[in-house]
């Protein structure tokens, strides 16, 4: 994959949730179920720039894991996967 961001966005990939079954053995399917709001940071761009033409670092880096907001972003596809790219303000913590 050869994406970079710009300015203040990063590229993510949603992390897959557990199976979730219900007492009774109902399984929820996929279509029903509400999307991840956790991801891997696959790429980060520079970071945003100022109105005096500097360049504020990002606060997030490649392989971080992260939440986000539920409208967060726009979902693009590549190579057959399904990425996510949202700005870093969307973001609301990093996993530790």
């Amino acid at each position: 994959m050869g994406l970079r961001p710009l300015h203040d966005r990063i590229l993510v990939q949603r992390l897959e949730e557990e199976e979730e079954e219900v007492q009774g053995g109902i399984i929820i399917p996929d279509t029903a179920k509400e999307k991840p709001q956790q991801a891997k940071v696959l790429a980060a761009g520079p970071g945003r720039v100022s109105d005096d033409g500097k360049v504020q670092a990002m606060d997030v880096k490649e392989g971080d894991k992260v939440i986000f907001g539920k409208y967060a972003g726009t979902e693009v596809k590549l190579d057959g996967e399904e990425y996510l790219i949202i700005r870093e303000d969307d973001v609301l913590g990093v996993l530790e």
